[in-house]
Order: structure tokens, then C-alpha cells, then sequence
């Protein structure tokens, strides 16, 4: 049993690192005290993921709350199917019918960030390209053989692996130069970054909504331990003084 625990702790580590990939992780600008960004991101999710995803551990109201939204407009232009604003948010898409149309059925989000982290769904979501092998049409350079559809295509547009000729060692050979759009999307390339950056704020909420909060008692916890720290030493010269 030594032998399998020793073996397992050096295998591991290779073993994840196998199933990142070798795919550089953009830096998500995440910021839980932009209101404005943590909305967009909110309406972005509602639009475009809902459909297929839910976020079944986060209630509507609590949502609206925390964003600062007023129920009345998250019920008129964030619930499309007549939930009540006290209910989870939760997919309108049959279990069965998700599982045949995709293989599987589709994740849960709410957990996401704290499961993939925020830099790998940002990345995620701008590295998808056009495969006509693949049933949807689209590949992702972060996640390959993804078996879900670009759903934020009409947004940035149709992604292509883009390659250019350069010399190397003497000789002109084609490299790899990224993923451009053909320029058909309702967005720029710097609005959908923006916009995919609001998405990923919000799941990264919705994965830690007592976050700030969390944040907030933990410098006043610090605070306290160190006041309280003085006096206990305090009382532990004054104990100890008739001992020695």
C-alpha cells in the first residue's frame, strides 16, 4: 500500500499536467466590485448558456440581490420561462433530450470557475475554430473535441486557425499564428474579449457569492487576533513575573 501511495504521488502531478496541455492560459480580469461588469456578465449567461446550462445551487433573487438588479427588471429581462424570482436557475432543456443531442448532458455552472479557474474558461472561450470534422462544426484549441456548439459565435464571429509564411532555417514554412474571426460577429475582437471577461466575472461570483463578504471579516478577524495577541501577552508577563 506504501509502494501504490509513493508511486501515485509522482505519477499525479504528470498525469494533470498531460491534461492541461501544453495551452497558454490568458489572464482573466476578474473584478467582483465592478457591478456593471458582474450585469453584462449576468445577461451575457441568461442569453446565451442558460439554454443549455443551469446554475441550479444560485436562486434568482440572490443574484438580482447581489448585483444590485431590482427583481421587477431580473424578472422582465433575465427570466425567459416565468420562473418565480425566489427559484434556482435552472436549464429549460429536457435531461434525456440534453444527453442525445450532446452525448452528455450538459454541466451544471455554478461551481465552474472553482473547479476549472477563471483564466482557463477565459482562454476556453476565445479559442474556439472552425473544424468541419466535428458534429457542431468548431474544435477548441483548450479543449479538444469539445462536443459543445460555439454558442457565442454571432458575437465574435467565425473563428479560423490563422497561419502565415515565415522563413525558418532558410526556408519559408507556414506557423501558426493564432484564431482570427472572419469579421461577421456583432462584436469587435476587443468587445468580445470584454464581453467574455463579463461572462467569466460572473460565474466567478456565482462559484463564491460570500466572497467580498469572506474578504471583509477575514481583515477584521486579523485585526482582532492581533489586539487580542497584545493583551494575552500582556497577561502572560504579569502571570509569569512571580514564578521567576
Amino acid at each position: 500500500m506504501r509502494k501504490l501511495i509513493i508511486a501515485l504521488a509522482f505519477l499525479l502531478p504528470g498525469a494533470v499536467f498531460a491534461a492541461g496541455g501544453n495551452v497558454h492560459l490568458d489572464k482573466a480580469p476578474v473584478d467582483l466590485t465592478d457591478k456593471a461588469s458582474l450585469q453584462r456578465g449576468a445577461k451575457i449567461f441568461m442569453n446565451y448558456c442558460l439554454g443549455c446550462h443551469s446554475m441550479q445551487y444560485q436562486r434568482y433573487q440572490r443574484t438580482f440581490s447581489d448585483l444590485g438588479i431590482p427583481d421587477e427588471l431580473g424578472q422582465e429581462y433575465l427570466q425567459f420561462t416565468g420562473e418565480k424570482v425566489t427559484d434556482y436557475i435552472t436549464r429549460s432543456m429536457p435531461e434525456d433530450n440534453a444527453a442525445t443531442w450532446f452525448g452528455a448532458a450538459p454541466p451544471d455552472l455554478t461551481l465552474v470557475n472553482r473547479v476549472r479557474g477563471s483564466d482557463w474558461i477565459y482562454t476556453y472561450l476565445r479559442s474556439f475554430y472552425v473544424d468541419e470534422s466535428r458534429p457542431f462544426g468548431v474544435n477548441n484549441a483548450v479543449f479538444k473535441d469539445v462536443g459543445m456548439p460555439h454558442v457565442l459565435q454571432p458575437l465574435q464571429g467565425t473563428p479560423r486557425l490563422t497561419h502565415e509564411e515565415t522563413m525558418i532555417d532558410g526556408e519559408m514554412k507556414e506557423q501558426f499564428v493564432g484564431i482570427k474571426t472572419d469579421g461577421d460577429g456583432a462584436l469587435s475582437t476587443e468587445e468580445y474579449d470584454q464581453a467574455v471577461a463579463d461572462l467569466v466575472n460572473f460565474l466567478a461570483y456565482s462559484g463564491e457569492p460570500f466572497r467580498l463578504q469572506s474578504e471583509s471579516i477575514g481583515k477584521w478577524v486579523l485585526v482582532f487576533i492581533i489586539v487580542l495577541f497584545f493583551f494575552v501577552f500582556l497577561l502572560k508577563k504579569e502571570y509569569w513575573k512571580e514564578v521567576h
